[in-house]
């Protein structure tokens, strides 16, 4: 069937965030850790949500630490924030062509809302599906099956993109086709072992996928 919806993750699958989200979680550890943590080690905070991932380092101050993280996220958003290669015109040309679009993101909706007016991506997405607009975060199928509810989709119809296995997975327990990127921080091995649908080097290979060349 021809896919008719995409949702897509945003940081690291949209826009390039990468380099933010590592100076935020280097930010709130130097303050709250028990010790310095590597590059590496950070790279593996990405993707859960916060809680789940500042909860490994100190789980008595989460609070803090989350609001530590946000606080500096929030405020350095318009140095590091950028769209990736051809993302922006992409997006256009589907919303032209009639396809309904979505974001489903671990980051709180207007954090996310930021990052798209950063990118100029605002106002392109029929819905956004922040952390806190559902229960339980990827990859957990809530937000995928949110976003396909609000949109009035048809998960048969439906192609979710993202850099992050839990992107991957919160579309296959959502019934939904799949696509990893193989820009994703981790490398695309990270996200091939998932089994996505689909793997795309470009983002234009999106039209390919759906078949609107």
């Amino acid at each position: 069937m021809k896919i008719e919806t995409i949702l897509f993750d945003l940081d690291g699958t949209l826009i390039d965030t990468n380099e933010l989200i590592i100076a935020s979680f280097t930010h709130t550890l130097e303050k709250f850790g028990d010790r310095p943590y590597t590059r590496e080690e950070i790279l593996n905070f990405i993707g859960p949500p916060l809680v789940d991932s500042l909860g490994l380092v100190n789980p008595n101050k989460i609070d803090e630490m989350v609001e530590a993280y946000r606080e500096h996220n929030y405020a350095n958003h318009d140095k590091y924030v950028k769209a990736y290669p051809e993302v922006v015109e992409t997006m256009k040309v589907l919303k032209e062509k009639g396809y309904k679009l979505a974001i489903v993101t671990t980051k709180i909706h207007h954090t996310a809302e930021l990052g798209l007016k950063i990118a100029g991506m605002e106002g392109i997405f029929d819905v956004i599906i922040g952390l806190d607009d559902v229960e339980n975060a990827k990859p957990h199928p809530e937000p995928v099956l949110s976003a396909i509810d609000q949109l009035k989709a048809n998960p048969m119809t439906t192609l979710m993109v993202g850099d992050n296995y839990h992107d991957i997975e919160a579309g296959q327990n959502a019934g939904v086709q799949t696509a990893g990127v193989a820009w994703a921080i981790k490398g695309r091995e990270s996200l091939e072992k998932y089994r996505p649908d689909y793997m795309l080097e470009k983002i234009t290979d999106l039209f390919t996928i759906i078949g609107d060349e």
